[in-house]
């Protein structure tokens, strides 16, 4: 088993490892060996910032306000794609 080493074996991996998963969320990087040899290293993934979006439906009351428009958008972009 693991222990308290970063590093773990093939075989720790195989039966091991939602132990080996806890230590990365942790932010630990693991040395995997074989036959007390170093074959590779797990690190965790930098997490990725969210992504927000724009808020549309926001900008479109804005520059438009309650004002109903004769064509939706798609008929707006597709219209304007005509022109190019």
């Amino acid at each position: 088993m693991m222990n308290h080493m970063k590093s773990a074996t093939v075989r720790d991996l195989r039966y091991h490892f939602p132990e080996i998963e806890a230590r990365l969320r942790e932010g630990d990087v693991i040395q995997i060996t074989k036959r007390k040899r170093v074959i590779a290293r797990l690190a965790p993934v930098k997490p990725r910032p969210s992504r927000t979006y724009p808020d549309f439906r926001a900008i479109q009351r804005e520059v438009f306000g309650s004002k109903r428009l004769k064509s939706t958008g798609a008929e707006l972009v597709s219209a304007a794609r005509g022109k190019y």
